[in-house]
């Protein structure tokens, strides 16, 4: 194994442990691994824009001023990132997710898909471009794992 720490970009969805349970294996296997990701506390993301440049009227403005300066905090992350791993959960669509998947193909950053069996119809697309597809976060653990040193799963 070289010297090298990887930079994981962890996007998608923000409502169940996904993240808690991949920075536990890549704890756990001691990988070289920084774990980066959007702001998850949704009210904070929602509203950051107007609590920051001032309130707006229009439901539009409000979320189009937090979704301007939250992109700053992604497109940063996802440009250094060397790995992008890219959530779509049960409960909500994540068309940021989607978009995530979107601009690291379109960087040339490779990216692992985790989502449930219901929904490789609508990711066929965002799957089709995606370097691997996983059910579990435990196996995107694995894919890093072997990604970075060859581990095979135990």
């Amino acid at each position: 194994m070289s010297d090298k720490i990887w930079t994981v970009y962890l996007s998608g969805e923000i409502h169940t442990d996904w993240r808690e349970r991949i920075k536990a294996g890549v704890e756990a296997a001691n990988l070289p691994v920084i774990l980066t990701g959007p702001n998850t506390v949704h009210e904070d993301s929602d509203d950051c824009g107007v609590a920051i440049f001032g309130s707006e009227e229009n439901k539009y403005w409000h979320d189009r001023k937090g979704a301007l300066l939250n992109s700053i905090r992604t497109e940063t992350l996802l440009k250094e990132a060397d790995l992008v791993v890219v959530r779509f959960g049960e409960k909500y669509k994540q068309w940021n997710a989607a978009f995530d998947a979107g601009q690291a193909a379109a960087l040339g950053i490779p990216y692992l898909t985790l989502h449930p069996a219901e929904h490789d119809h609508a990711l066929k697309e965002v799957d089709a471009g995606a370097k691997g597809m996983a059910r579990e976060p435990e196996q995107i653990v694995q894919a890093i794992a072997y990604i970075i040193a060859g581990s095979m799963p135990k």
